[in-house]
């Protein structure tokens, strides 16, 4: 692209050639806006989360888990199969009048929920939420190098990790705390999941409010808007940008890294959350609070991560070390996370005293903290405007797909391990005096320790690979602005 429009206006050039000092990151035009308008629909987003799943629970007569299934299938399984397409309209359209909408049709759609008495009425109103949420998160990550200056990419990458998940907390209390503020101001026609919703449909649209406000200029170029004036939908182009988006993915190798690293990461440390449980009661034996600890001490091991990235790179900024640390350290770190985040877990399935398995266990928290933020950055600063929208799109799909994988895979594995490990070693192994317990779900955790550090090798080739180095976007993406 040849425009300076796609270039932010703290990163231009004066008239002397001089690139002026950037500001600092919530001094940055428009991140705290954006930031704010994430942090409040998310926490939002959750509440609503769990106002819908009682819903579900109401509605359902007497299968109640499976109208709760049905709701959760409905928000998940838009992002597998649209989400391709999602990224096509993401890099066609203008992304802040995207973002505005989707978070206006959120709000309008949350609002129909309390009226609604049917399971498949309630189905279909979370996959208009999803539908709008699938568009969203892409279009949200696409425009944030336009507003944060390139040294504050891993800051801000952070923070919305932050804002993403650190609001289910404060969401579930506030959740909770409606049936007590209904009953205080004695509001009996007004239930506690009808206040959560409305709560939930206001966020977003004081989000959209922010967004709306963003200081941003469209990334369409008038060779975009001429091509598409045709007053009619071109799908053979629109097949050639999704293909296009695919073999950018392919072809460069930081793109390339950072998915696989993700995906193999997400199937192999996902196990850990529906055979925690399992390897507490079988190795551990450590009670009903064993489980909940190993979750505490992955938690505060992610926040670790996330903290510790950022403090290394605010220390490179202060030093004038960024741009060494952003065209390799980063990626080295990115690698080196997810072969700690491998050691990490095949550690933590290898022993059988709870305090070692919580220290294994936090160690893959920091590794996965670092990995997620690093690899949001290297994607931020290695993807091309025009394509930022397939690309996220992507790879929010392939971390979803690879979630589920592990969640649904992990208790068959455990199964199948078991009875492997009961008609190999009769499900234990003596080293002299020394007994080595060898339940199923120990075999199943080995095998995802092993597909992180096959991801974290895959990565390090990938990037050492020329293959697609310096490879650009193509300019004939891009679509109707206005």
């Amino acid at each position: 692209m040849n425009s300076d429009s796609s270039i932010p206006e703290f990163e231009r050039a004066d008239s002397n050639g001089r690139t002026p000092p950037s500001p600092g990151l919530f001094a940055s035009p428009g991140f705290a806006r954006l930031w704010i308008a994430q942090v409040t629909s998310s926490f939002g987003d959750w509440i609503g989360l769990l106002a819908t799943i009682e819903v579900a629970r109401r509605i359902g007569g007497d299968q109640p888990g499976s109208a709760i299934a049905l709701v959760i299938t409905a928000r998940v399984l838009p992002g597998f199969f649209l989400a391709s397409a999602g990224g096509i309209i993401v890099d066609r359209f203008n992304r802040k009048r995207l973002l505005v909408i989707c978070d206006i049709a959120r709000a309008g759609v949350l609002l129909t929920i309390p009226f609604i008495d049917r399971v498949w009425g309630l189905v279909l109103a979370s996959l208009a939420l999803e539908l709008a949420t699938s568009l969203w998160s892409p279009a949200k990550e696409a425009i944030v190098p336009n507003i944060v200056p390139t040294e504050h990419l891993t800051a801000a990458n952070s923070l919305g990790l932050i804002a993403a998940y650190g609001t289910f907390l404060p969401g579930a209390f506030a959740f909770a705390g409606m049936a007590k503020l209904g009953a205080a101001f004695g509001w009996t026609d007004i239930g506690q999941v009808e206040m959560s919703l409305v709560l939930d449909s206001a966020t977003f649209l004081v989000a959209a409010a922010l967004i709306a406000t963003l200081p941003l200029s469209s990334h369409i170029t008038a060779a975009h808007r001429k091509r598409d004036s045709r007053g009619r939908i071109n799908w053979s182009q629109g097949f050639r940008e999704l293909r296009e988006g695919w073999d950018f993915i392919f072809l460069n190798p930081q793109v390339r890294a950072v998915l696989v690293g993700l995906g193999a990461g997400m199937i192999g440390g996902g196990m850990l959350v529906p055979l925690g449980a399992v390897y507490n009661d079988e190795v551990l034996g450590a009670g009903s609070a064993g489980f909940s600890s190993i979750l505490v001490a992955m938690g505060v091991g992610v926040g670790g991560g996330v903290a510790l990235v950022t403090v290394l790179q605010s220390a490179a900024n202060r030093s004038g070390q960024h741009s060494r640390l952003a065209a390799a350290g980063r990626a080295r770190l990115f690698v080196g996370s997810v072969f700690v985040a491998g050691a990490s877990l095949l550690f933590a399935a290898s022993v059988s005293i709870t305090l070692l398995v919580l220290a294994g266990v936090l160690l893959l928290g920091l590794a996965a903290g670092t990995v997620y933020v690093t690899g949001m950055t290297l994607l931020h600063e290695n993807v091309e405007e025009v394509l930022r929208g397939r690309v996220f799109a992507a790879m929010y799909t392939l971390v979803r797909f690879c979630l589920l994988i592990s969640m649904a895979a992990g208790g068959f594995l455990s199964d199948g391990f078991n009875w492997l490990f009961d008609v190999a070693f009769d499900n234990q192994i003596t080293f002299g005096d020394s007994v080595l317990a060898l339940p199923g779900v120990r075999g199943a955790l080995w095998l995802g320790a092993v597909l992180i550090l096959m991801a974290g090798v895959l990565a390090g080739l990938s990037l050492r690979s020329r293959r697609g180095e310096g490879r650009r976007a193509p300019q004939t993406s891009g679509g109707d602005g206005s």
